[in-house]
């Protein structure tokens, strides 16, 4: 799949009113997910931008060369734990209450104010439609 073909959206944090990611690609499929953020640069995961990957119940950060802060959501898109500044080559904990994971630029958690409970809108944008 072409970069120009990953579905996009944005990441709002509700309870904080600001935006986590302006720019989040959806990973959903077998392979988007495995591919995660595997080959990518830190120049090119800049603040703005976002991952979420879908389902998900934790992540690593194996073939990446730059930390990133990772955000575990229910299915209700709320925020049930938080991993700053996860080095690469590393495995984040599993987390069985997570449906979902966001992966944000380091220190995104830290500059929003994001804690545990918050909630999150989640938007796809190729279908237009909030999730929570």
């Amino acid at each position: 799949m072409s970069e120009n073909n990953h579905k996009k959206g944005y990441a709002y944090n509700k309870t904080r009113q600001t935006f986590l990611a302006r720019d989040l690609r959806v990973a959903d499929t077998h392979w988007t997910r495995l591919r995660g953020l595997m080959g990518s640069s830190q120049e090119s995961f800049t603040a703005g931008h976002g991952l979420w990957i879908v389902p998900c119940h934790g992540v690593h950060t194996m073939m990446m060369r730059y930390s990133i802060d990772v955000v575990y959501l229910n299915e209700q898109n709320e925020v049930v734990q938080l991993e700053e500044n996860v080095k690469p080559w590393r495995m984040t904990p599993m987390n069985m209450e997570a449906m979902t994971v966001l992966e944000l630029p380091s220190h995104t958690v830290w500059n929003t104010g994001t804690k545990v409970g918050d909630q999150l809108e989640m938007v796809r944008e190729r279908n237009q439609q909030a999730v929570a």
